[in-house]
């Protein structure tokens, strides 16, 4: 019979796969187009983890409060070696509802490590990234959550010229709007003195057509998810510049 040395012995290791960065995501339990949209833009060597915070499909400033005393026990549940690089609440209303410093606080109680921030972060530091004052915004949400969403803006130095919802409560009617529909609501928005288009939410299909809003309309456009992917790949030290995501994804 052959003998086998002890499984310790010779054993060759590398950086393993995500050798650049690792970076994780709290998401909402009913989420169906994060994951999908991170997967699929991420750099070569970068990790993109994830895990879920209970919630139930009913998207309002309740249930996004909800959300704030389980983000840190979801953080934990991600890499818990302490590899992770940067840790990130990845819900634009549940964001701002909750308050972007209690979310970083909760998240760095999961995940001591990381870097955190949030969708909402990502968001603001985006805009600012483009050099706009003056937004208009579409969202899928409910009025009770636009009305946040544009107080939240307003503090952070914004003048929201218009912010127009769809009064979608379920994140399951969310994630089927489709990008063709999500390009014409927010063309709708447009208007000649503002300075870019938000379109908000996660849930939303945006980054598919984020391109093409932005050759449309001739001004920057700023997604949820596009300007997540940015603010997550820049605070892990990724200045990889992404084509056909909008020109956000060429700055460092």
């Amino acid at each position: 019979m052959t003998q086998y040395p002890p499984a310790t012995r010779n054993v060759r290791f590398d950086a393993g796969r995500h050798h650049r960065a690792k970076i994780g995501f709290v998401l909402l339990a009913t989420e169906q187009t994060i994951e999908d949209d991170m997967m699929r833009h991420a750099p070569d060597g970068v990790g993109m983890h994830f895990t879920r915070a209970a919630i139930p499909d009913s998207i309002t400033n309740a249930t996004l409060a909800a959300q704030a005393d389980r983000l840190a026990g979801a953080a934990t549940t991600l890499l818990p070696d302490g590899s992770l690089d940067v840790v990130c609440y990845a819900c634009t209303s549940g964001s701002l509802v909750i308050g972007e410093d209690r979310v970083l606080a909760e998240l760095n109680r999961g995940a001591p490590k990381a870097r955190a921030t949030s969708l909402i972060t990502g968001v603001i530091r985006a805009l600012r990234a483009v050099h706009a004052r003056r937004i208009v915004v579409a969202t899928p949400y409910l009025d009770e959550i636009n009305h946040r969403e544009t107080e939240y803006l307003e503090r952070a130095g914004f003048e929201v010229l218009d912010i127009q919802g769809l009064n979608l409560e379920k994140d399951s009617d969310m994630i089927r709007v489709t990008p063709d529909f999500i390009r014409e609501f927010a063309m709708s928005l447009d208007r000649p003195d503002a300075d870019a288009i938000f379109v908000s939410c996660g849930a939303l299909r945006t980054l598919d057509v984020v391109q093409r809003l932005e050759e449309q309309s001739d001004k920057p456009v700023i997604a949820s998810n596009q300007a997540m992917l940015w603010d997550t790949l820049r605070l892990a030290g990724i200045d990889d510049r992404l084509d056909g995501l909008g020109r956000l994804l060429h700055l460092p």
